[in-house]
């Protein structure tokens, strides 16, 4: 089971950019689907990004154009790189992985089963 850890969060201003990085531990880092979820203060974790194990990407309709996911397959690094930041932007940001698994869920929080303690942003307006 691969271990998480996030990176990268901050204060920005709106407008200002991010790049987000989450380091996981573990030999078979390639076999997994990569997600990236928010969490604003009293609203419930929500999808923001996610790239499968085969390296197609996925986003939440909110950040489509704004957050770009990648990963570095030598560095077992997976990266939310976010522009345009907004002050809705401002959250906990949490990176979670789970082994494959159906594409059809790579955007349901409860289908992952590791995740990382979190970083925050925050965007000041």
């Amino acid at each position: 089971q691969v271990q998480l850890v996030e990176s990268g969060g901050g204060l920005v201003q709106a407008g200002g950019s991010l790049r987000l990085s989450c380091a996981a531990s573990g030999r078979t880092f390639s076999s997994y689907n990569m997600g990236w979820f928010r969490q604003a203060p009293d609203k419930e974790r929500e999808f923001v990004s996610a790239i499968s194990w085969s390296g197609d990407t996925y986003y939440a309709d909110s950040v489509k154009g704004r957050f770009t996911i990648s990963r570095d397959l030598a560095k077992n690094t997976v990266y939310l790189q976010i522009d345009n930041l907004k002050p809705e932007d401002t959250a906990v940001y949490y990176c979670a992985a789970r082994y494959r698994g159906r594409i059809a869920t790579i955007a349901t929080t409860g289908a992952y089963p590791t995740w990382g303690q979190g970083t925050q942003v925050t965007v000041s307006s």
